[in-house]
């Protein structure tokens, strides 16, 4: 059986390299050698049978951007257990759902979570950090042996975004975690001994595979973070680490390009982006600033990654790039399509329909107590997503399938019009949907979030139309412009378009 993702990215590592720097919400910084966390897993490694868990079983995670929950990731992993990481924005009703379907055996929670995480009222055992108790060292003897896992075992679940209705519980196995090596080398980048950070917060689907996956596959160390963000004080630490490869959401490259003054460290190499488009200007004032190209790339919670943008010093305004070296994925009726069987980090499937438990989890059975119609070996996967392919063969994402807007004919993309819409001087945040329309079918409605200093008026809208056209083709230009204080977003930042949707009826 192949080497695991602990034996080659933490064991296979000299112990005295960095593997992560941790800087707290209180400012404190500290440095962790690939030692050290071996040392730490394998102490919680020892500890987590004695609270009831064995292997196949789920142990959930509610911890933000610290090495404990990349140490409790680890742990699982090793001994054979199915990680389940939480964003901490989850509220008791959300984390009550995710208990309900996953059925975790343990909960390791931050003290910081604890009145959220009573209120979802866990049946299962819940261990609080900080504890330098769960993760001591134990002797040779009570450390348990490392459990060989199979790579179609499951080892990570991760919820859908619920964009277009309940988020659903993806599970991934642990060809997963060594899969990543394909973006890693690809996309992400990093070179051995450089220092990679990944912003995306825990428990989301880009957080644990850039935040440390890939880098440490790579040969580099990663940055965590724990805070909120901030415009300011993000370019301050990329200054003073010396982040060598940084990896973040489209709305913080725009946040920052908006609100602060995007600068390039010395040390700073390669910058990336997934999650939605960025917008071209977006795009321009990153590379005047810096004399760097943010490589986009794409993927979603159930493929990983499967696209991405080389960097050959070319600014590809718009595109997600081509597809990863092997990986077989081609636009079909303005679709984007794969061949699961050609993604090495495809999932095994969703809880409650390929994969499901086997007697409860307990039963010592192929894939470590779960049943398993592994969904990585179909033909065919359909991303739902609504793709254009240019003559270079770069791929443009348009929205999902279900947010393409037909209007007398015409199909529209979200995107395009959003992208005309922030680049007005009052449009902080944007996003289109249909509208129904007796003669078109549908219209362009666009949700528009206002910048401080302008306040929303007719003249506005009429202004904001007009504009439109002269960035666009004239039919894409929003028929009814709506201002709001706000829009409605999941919680790891992207637009709930089908709440928007509603609220137009």
């Amino acid at each position: 059986m192949a080497a695991s993702f602990f034996e080659q990215a933490v064991l296979g590592a000299d112990p005295q390299a960095l593997a992560l720097v941790e800087r707290s919400r209180s400012g404190e910084r500290r440095e962790w050698r690939f030692g050290e966390i071996a040392r730490a897993v394998l102490g919680l490694a020892a500890r987590m049978p004695e609270l009831g868990v064995r292997r196949g079983d789920v142990v959930m995670t509610l911890i933000g951007n610290r090495p404990e929950w990349v140490i409790t990731l680890l742990a699982c992993w090793r001994q054979g257990y199915v990680a389940l990481p939480c964003n901490e924005q989850l509220r008791a009703k959300d984390l009550r759902a995710r208990i309900e379907v996953a059925q975790p055996s343990l909960i390791v929670a931050d003290e910081r979570n604890r009145s959220e995480l009573e209120r979802a009222a866990p049946s299962c055992p819940v261990a609080l950090i900080p504890d330098a108790a769960l993760f001591a060292g134990a002797d040779d003897r009570a450390i348990p042996p490392a459990v060989p896992c199979a790579p179609d075992e499951p080892a990570l679940i991760t919820f859908t975004s619920g964009t277009a209705g309940a988020p659903k519980a993806v599970v991934h196995g642990h060809r997963y975690l060594t899969g990543q090596r394909l973006q890693a080398e690809h996309w992400l980048a990093p070179r051995a001994g450089e220092l990679v950070w990944c912003t995306a917060a825990s428990g989301w689907s880009k957080s644990a595979r850039n935040a440390f996956i890939a880098p440490w596959l790579a040969g580099a160390s990663a940055l965590l973070h724990d805070a909120r963000f901030d415009p300011s004080e993000r370019l301050e630490l990329l200054a003073a680490e010396g982040v060598n490869v940084l990896c973040m959401a489209p709305t913080e490259y725009r946040v920052i390009a908006r609100r602060a003054e995007p600068s390039a460290p010395s040390a700073l190499r390669h910058l990336v982006c997934a999650g939605e488009a960025l917008n071209p200007e977006v795009l321009h004032c990153w590379q005047e600033a810096t004399g760097l190209v943010i490589c986009d790339g794409y993927g979603q919670t159930e493929t990983g990654q499967l696209t991405a943008v080389r960097d050959d010093g070319r600014l590809h305004a718009g595109s997600m790039g081509r597809p990863l070296p092997g990986v077989r994925a081609w636009v079909e009726d303005g679709e984007l399509l794969c061949d699961p069987r050609s993604v090495p980090t495809f999932c095994l499937g969703y809880i409650g329909e390929e994969v499901r438990r086997a007697d409860g989890g307990r039963v010592q059975a192929a894939a470590g107590g779960w049943q398993v119609a592994d969904a990585g070996r179909r033909s065919l996967w359909r991303t739902g997503d609504r793709v254009r392919e240019d003559e270079e063969g770069f791929l443009h994402f348009e929205g999902r399938a279900d947010d393409v807007i037909i209007s007398a004919g015409y199909r529209i993309g979200p995107f395009e019009v959003e992208s005309a819409l922030l680049s007005h001087p009052a449009v902080a945040e944007a996003a289109a949907v249909a509208a129904p329309d007796p003669e078109r079918g549908s219209v362009v409605r666009a949700v528009v979030v206002l910048r401080e200093g302008f306040a929303p008026s007719e003249e506005l809208a009429r202004a904001l139309q007009d504009h439109v056209k002269g960035e666009t083709a004239p039919y894409k230009y929003p028929r009814i412009v709506d201002f709001a204080p706000a829009l409605p977003k999941t919680a790891s930042g992207k637009v709930i378009r089908a709440a928007l949707r509603q609220s137009d009826r």
